[in-house]
């Protein structure tokens, strides 16, 4: 049988180097004066997926939910080796917390059909929850393995994945029946270099938002139809599904399907204490120890 994986994947705010610049003055964070990056432990993902697909064939689908502007990202999933790019984009997802993201994804991969694998990083650095995968496998009522940091066997005749998942101070060993969901850490797959080929190609690939910002006239249906049936013949088309694409209920959407509310946002100013300078002698290193050992921290 043909093995077909399914990739979440996010674009997220580059926040490894936030000033106060991008901060705004209630304290959170302004995404627009940050570049927009690939999640990193949903690129490591993506290449556990390859992986498999590399060894026991078959196909790989990124899915994103996000602004237009996330085709982006799937075209790098394109030129990393996926054979399918699926943007999930909305005006009616905004605002929505992890409960209402998992809907969206759940409903989307519904829509997307059989599927074997569900692939996504732990978690995205812009919101560190961790909970966008497990709500997805409890909506799909599928087993998950979480934490993943390699995938040791698949059978796909008995249908059955092997993967260690780390753990405090270890690591497990579960075997899972398929369909499956699995969210990766860092440092589980370096993720490969674009393909040159690939790149070439899919640097043309494009999603609706995408085809419809070419067209001159708005009104002009027949052409951005046309256009974007060359880009679908061309297998150059990022397609692009709205609520209704994929049968969502809109109170279960967005702002309107998250129970999350922010009670209050504080800014937080770390500010120094009291120090003792320790000479860089040896008086001065048994000094420290001494004192270290007479507050009961060491010894």
């Amino acid at each position: 049988m043909s093995l077909h994986s399914i990739v979440l994947v996010k674009q997220v705010p580059d926040t490894s180097n936030i000033s106060g610049d991008v901060m705004r003055p209630d304290g959170t964070v302004n995404r627009a004066r940050l570049p927009a990056i690939f999640n990193p432990e949903d690129q490591e993902a993506l290449e556990l997926a390859l992986r498999l697909k590399d060894e026991h064939g078959g196909t790989v689908t990124a899915l994103t939910m996000g602004p237009p502007n996330a085709a982006n990202m799937l075209r790098d999933c394109l030129y990393m080796g996926a054979d399918r790019a699926i943007l999930v984009s909305d005006r009616r997802f905004a605002a929505a917390d992890t409960l209402a993201t998992s809907y969206a994804l759940h409903k989307a991969i519904l829509h997307i059909g059989d599927y074997d694998l569900i692939f996504g990083g732990r978690q995205a650095i812009d919101g560190d929850t961790a909970q966008v995968g497990p709500q997805t496998a409890e909506k799909m009522n599928i087993p998950q393995i979480t934490y993943t940091q390699e995938i040791l066997n698949l059978d796909l005749k008995k249908r059955t994945i092997r993967a260690r998942r780390a753990i405090k101070n270890g690591h497990e060993i579960l075997e899972a029946p398929l369909p499956v969901l699995l969210t990766v850490i860092k440092g589980s797959a370096e993720p490969r270099p674009f393909e040159v080929r690939r790149l070439c190609t899919y640097k043309r690939a494009q999603s609706k938002f995408e085809i419809e910002a070419t067209v001159d006239d708005s009104h002009d249906l027949v052409w951005m139809e046309e256009l974007m049936e060359r880009a679908k013949t061309q297998n150059l088309y990022i397609e692009t599904w709205n609520i209704e694409d994929i049968d969502a209920d809109v109170e279960m959407c967005g702002l309107a399907g998250s129970p999350t509310k922010v009670h209050k946002v504080e800014n937080v100013v770390l500010s120094g204490s009291e120090f003792k300078q320790v000479p860089a002698t040896a008086e001065g290193m048994n000094e420290m120890i001494t004192e270290l050992m007479q507050d009961h921290i060491f010894g």
